[in-house]
């Protein structure tokens, strides 16, 4: 391991959260990375989608990669949607699908969601190789709020 990076991430305001859930296949495996890894937050790239996820104990993340800002002297990448774990609900089964809310940060997010069921699992199964054959990188994430700035008065 070549010590630990760090990233930023803003968390633009919500545009609107919808409740669904996610494959168990998907759920499962963000959950056994995260618990294999040892560390509070996995990086995975979804490279097809110009996306890195961040997965932590309570959501994941998605970020644009090529969307960057800077707010108050600080840069970061901007968050488009997210995939909040909904712990109010129960699974009867680790084949249940998995309770979200899926908050969208863009005005494209839904979509997004879409395409990222199907090539965010391609991305995990990747990086769990890869991880199985040289372990994990540490990465420390920092998300603030990025809030519209107000008019002057």
């Amino acid at each position: 391991m070549s010590g630990s990076l760090s990233e930023t991430f803003f968390r633009p305001d919500e545009l609107a959260c919808e409740r669904l859930t996610i494959p168990s296949p998907l759920y499962n495996q963000c959950r056994l990375m995260l618990s294999r890894c040892h560390y509070e937050h996995i990086f995975i790239p979804v490279r097809t989608m110009q996306i890195q996820a961040v997965i932590d104990e309570d959501e994941v993340i998605f970020v644009d990669n090529q969307a960057y800002a800077v707010r108050d002297g600080e840069g970061g990448k901007l968050i488009r949607l997210a995939w909040k774990f909904r712990r109010d609900q129960e699974r009867d089964s680790l084949t249940d699908p998995a309770p979200i809310d899926l908050i969208y940060y863009d005005g494209q997010a839904r979509e997004l969601h879409t395409r990222l069921i199907g090539d965010f699992k391609k991305a995990l199964d990747i990086m769990e190789v890869r991880f199985k054959e040289s372990g994990c990188e540490a990465r420390v994430k920092r998300v603030l709020p990025f809030p519209k700035p107000h008019p002057k008065q």
